[in-house]
């Protein structure tokens, strides 16, 4: 005999929904194609002084194609990301989409393009994410130089900021190699980038995996990664049915702390496998680090 649990009927029920037709249009076009939507944190982490004011927008996941993501879908990004006046903006990879949906590849030249009017006193950053590397790295590594965005691979840069300082850091992808049966080689050197960092000064640290996080040192003050897609399929009180992390619910999404160190992980706004979002709508970060000093 087959015993239905309340959790078991909930799922059941949930997936039902998604799959029917009200159900199926919300999930393949009103969430993700029609929602765009800013989330903020505020937080002051360790290692991180309280008058080092810093804003950060971020923009995860884009997958960039025709339909889901098309090119006035990007220009809109820029638009919101643009609208918050950041200090610096970063991009956290994934750029393109490769799914069977897709239904015409947008060149990298035409999104990095559009990424160029990004607009932000200390400039736009990215990292390479795994579909960058399964499909077309070269292409839009040089399509991203050409547009003066900054790829940081393995790399730390030393900024300043008003009277302070900090480093920006970035890691290569973890899973960049398909080596066959779930197996992948990653081009992410976690040491080799701390030994660049050469100063006492806090670090915020790009990865676009999460995964990482788990050998993250105190060192590094915030960690910001994507990939997960929140899920991208998620329903609260049951378990999401698709993060693509070795530890599960673990780095799904959100902000994260762990033995006292932080990370956020972005819902992104692309697909990836199916074209559907239930649950975790498109989203630009916007984080605000430091602590501003009360009026008197």
């Amino acid at each position: 005999m087959t015993i239905i649990t309340r959790r078991t009927f909930l799922a059941a029920g949930a997936a039902g929904f998604v799959a029917s037709a009200t159900g199926g249009a919300y999930a393949g076009v009103v969430e993700p194609t029609m929602m765009l939507g800013v989330t903020t944190y505020e937080l002051t982490p360790p290692g991180w002084p309280d008058d080092l004011l810093l804003n950060v927008a971020v923009i995860s996941d884009v997958h960039v194609n025709e339909p889901y993501t098309p090119m006035s879908r990007v220009k809109r990004i820029v638009e919101i990301a643009n609208g918050l006046k950041p200090d610096m903006i970063v991009h956290l990879g994934d750029h393109e989409a490769t799914h069977r949906f897709v239904k015409r590849r947008v060149p990298p030249r035409e999104w990095a393009a559009a990424y160029a009017d990004l607009a932000a006193p200390l400039g736009l950053w990215t990292v390479l994410g795994n579909h960058d590397w399964w499909n077309n790295s070269r292409e839009i590594r040089r399509a991203l130089d050409d547009a003066h965005i900054r790829v940081l691979e393995n790399e730390a840069e030393l900024l300043e900021h008003g009277a302070r300082r900090f480093w920006i850091a970035g890691l290569g992808d973890q899973i960049a190699y398909r080596l066959g049966r779930g197996s992948f080689h990653g081009r992410d050197d976690l040491p080799g980038t701390l030994a660049q960092i050469r100063t006492d000064d806090p670090v915020l640290m790009l990865a676009h995996e999460p995964d990482i996080f788990a050998e993250m040192p105190p060192r590094v003050s915030l960690t910001l990664s994507g990939h997960t897609h929140g899920g991208q399929v998620y329903i609260p009180g049951l378990p999401a049915p698709w993060i693509p992390s070795g530890y599960g619910d673990r780095y799904r999404y959100g902000h994260i702390v762990e033995d006292g160190r932080h990370l956020i992980v972005s819902g992104g706004i692309g697909m990836s496998g199916l074209p559907i979002r239930f649950g975790v709508p498109p989203e630009v970060l916007m984080v605000r680090l430091g602590r501003p000093i009360a009026a008197a």
